[in-house]
């Protein structure tokens, strides 16, 4: 794909100037401007990769190229009578618009007809292109093709489209003349795919906010260099990426771009973003490049580098990359590439220590409660407390994270992994999952606040309270259901076994206030940060299959041997009992014996009672105690001991 500032002749360079500074030992390598993703797809064989774009039709190349670590088997597809999907898209009959029951969006504005004159494309790869789109998109809405399948097809059809498109090298503008490209029928690229058993990470955000929320080994910037704007230079692949109909203006027919306009291309701005991005990084060794033609100076970058890096490891390289002939002096001149090298100190990880002062004397982790993020549900069983003793025992390497019993979602949303796959038997709570991540954050607390102000929902408003729960019995609105929580006891998500929201009114202690909105806010972005799969099956139906070595399964199940509300038999769901408690125990036996890693939270002993399958089961495992009491949980009626577990296989 041609692209403004493509790095593909300096890729060795870079390289060259990583191996002189670095040990060898760099674990993490992060591409944060990424454009088409070079750079960061020649690095990927070396390290784990983090790459990051603000453009959307960037991003989907990320995800489908370093995210993703195979090329896809597309089985859904196969089960749909389709073998081959890329053949399908290319050779189906394009629908008139009238039978696809929905318009052609880029046919009817970027190739000519009767409303448009615009000659970004010919009709029939714009129709193609449409058809395309829309196929892929109805296949992800049906579960035919996985998250990382639908981002490989779409791919597939970003990297296609330039090679048919009217264009000299941006859609800033098209030609006036069919240029010949145009008269070729568009054919999708069948993308490669490196597979470095890491897990590579990609993220679609501005890379002054995402780089105080990653952290890493080496750091690699490619700002834009000048004052020329990505996002309208490359509008058309954007809107063909995102599919979203946008208010288009002007003879080229731009979409609006207000909020991905870059700070690094604002003369009077660029040099405080810049500061602000090199003072958030916490990687250890940056390598950027730049043009002896943009904004910054060499003389500013060094002042910035050095104010934030060590100042005696700075180093600058001069590149030769391109011959052009001054219009003032008639002689050939020549541009340079800066490469710019720095260290920089990162101080060193005090979040986790050893705390002998509980827990019988046993060493236990203790980190920063503020570092996770807590799930809006107050789902009885929660994990936020343990996260501190949890996760930091996880394997550091996860593909394919599974959550079988993922209930409020505390330990999946924190924990790291190239994927996430999040089940629980309760369907409600399943459906509410699936709503937060779907619908926008502003929407979200519209209907929250819409529905607090319709019923008048307070601490004291009892009336409100049961109205508004009649009314979710009847409609049974995933966001209904959020809300009226935020009002009942405890904040509990209870039914009975009609499947009927039926918790008691909160009376002087429960509300939406301002730290659950806050939670709930930060829970939301993180859903959409990462590629997270909800399902409602029963735990054995978790096919193993599907997950290897490089995958890792957790499992809070209900407690055998306490009674919390959510194992006995009466609110809607299935109960827990020794049949369910056993098959759990050959599910993860079966699990290791393909190599497959797992952890285990459970209680061993409770109020004086043993769980003694799961002591016996446990014997050929690695069990470990966690510094946590069940004693003064709401659904026990007395204080008593309990054990508090985590067993692994690894």
């Amino acid at each position: 794909m041609r692209f403004i500032g493509s790095k593909a002749a300096l890729l060795q360079h870079i390289d060259a100037v990583i191996k002189k500074n670095t040990t060898g030992r760099e674990r993490v390598f992060c591409d944060i401007f990424s454009g088409t993703g070079i750079v960061a797809r020649y690095f990927k064989p070396k390290y784990e990769v983090h790459s990051n774009d603000a453009l959307h039709f960037s991003y989907v190349i990320q995800k489908a190229t370093i995210e993703n670590n195979e090329i896809p088997q597309f089985a859904g597809l196969r089960r749909a009578g389709i073998a081959e999907p890329f053949s399908f898209l290319e050779e189906t009959p394009v629908p008139p618009a009238e039978c696809a029951g929905n318009s052609y969006f880029i046919a009817e504005n970027y190739a000519p007809n009767q409303g448009c004159q615009r000659m970004y494309l010919s009709e029939s790869n714009a129709l193609r292109i449409d058809f395309i789109r829309q196929t892929i998109e109805t296949w992800k809405q049906a579960a035919l093709v996985t998250e990382m399948e639908y981002y490989y097809l779409l791919a597939g059809l970003i990297e296609a489209v330039p090679s048919v498109s009217n264009i000299t090298g941006t859609y800033g503008a098209y030609l006036k003349r069919w240029d010949k490209r145009t008269f070729k029928s568009l054919e999708l690229a069948r993308l490669e795919v490196t597979d470095n058993r890491r897990c590579n990470k990609s993220y679609n955000l501005d890379a002054n906010r995402l780089i105080g929320e990653i952290e890493g080994d080496i750091l690699y910037i490619d700002p834009p260099y000048n004052t020329r704007q990505y996002a309208p230079n490359y509008h058309l692949l954007e809107t063909i990426s995102k599919y979203d109909n946008p208010k288009i203006y002007g003879v080229t027919g731009m979409r609006p771009y207000e909020g991905l306009k870059s700070r690094f291309c604002i003369r009077g701005e660029v040099k405080d973003a810049f500061e602000d991005l090199i003072q958030k990084a916490k990687f250890s060794n940056i390598v950027m490049s730049y043009s002896t033609d943009g904004l910054m100076s060499e003389e500013e970058i060094e002042a910035v580098l050095k104010k934030c890096g060590r100042k005696n490891t700075y180093q600058v390289y001069k590149i030769p990359y391109r011959q052009y002939v001054s219009k003032k002096t008639q002689k050939t001149e020549c541009l340079f590439e800066y490469l710019f090298y720095i260290k920089k100190r990162i101080p060193k990880k005090t979040t986790v220590t050893l705390d002998t002062a509980a827990g019988g004397g046993k060493a236990q982790p203790v980190v920063d409660q503020k570092k996770y993020i807590k799930s809006p549900m107050n789902y009885i069983g929660g994990k936020y407390k343990l996260l501190p003793q949890i996760i930091p025992r996880f394997p550091g390497q996860i593909r394919t994270f599974v959550d079988l019993f993922s209930g409020g979602c505390n330990v999946a949303i924190n924990v790291k992994a190239q994927r996430i796959l999040c089940n629980d038997i309760n369907s409600k709570i399943i459906e509410l999952f699936r709503v937060l991540k779907e619908r926008d954050i502003s929407d979200i607390l519209e209907h929250i606040e819409g529905r607090i102000a319709q019923y008048g929902l307070s601490k004291q408003n009892e009336a409100g309270f049961i109205a508004f729960r009649n009314d979710y019995n009847q409609t049974k609105d995933p966001l209904d259901l959020y809300t009226l929580t935020c009002y009942s006891f405890n904040y509990q998500f209870r039914f009975n076994n009609d499947l009927e929201y039926n918790n008691p009114f909160g009376r002087n202690r429960s509300q939406f206030s301002l730290n659950m909105r806050k939670n709930l806010i930060a829970f939301v972005n993180r859903l959409k940060e990462i590629q997270v799969e909800f399902t409602n099956r029963d735990f054995k139906d978790i096919d193993l299959n599907q997950l290897g070595p490089a995958d890792f399964i957790y499992c809070d199940p209900p407690y055998f041997i306490t009674t919390g509300t959510y194992n006995d038999g009466n609110r809607g769901f299935q109960d827990w009992k020794e049949p369910q408690e056993r098959e759990l125990y050959r599910y993860l036996d079966e699990a290791d014996r393909r190599g497959i890693r797992f952890a285990l939270s459970n209680v061993l002993s409770h109020k004086g009672r043993e769980n003694a399958i799961a002591l016996s089961w446990a014997a050929r495992y690695r069990i470990i105690d966690l510094n946590y009491s069940y004693a003064n949980a709401s659904y026990n009626t007395k204080k008593g001991e309990s054990r508090e577990v985590l067993i692994v296989n690894y």
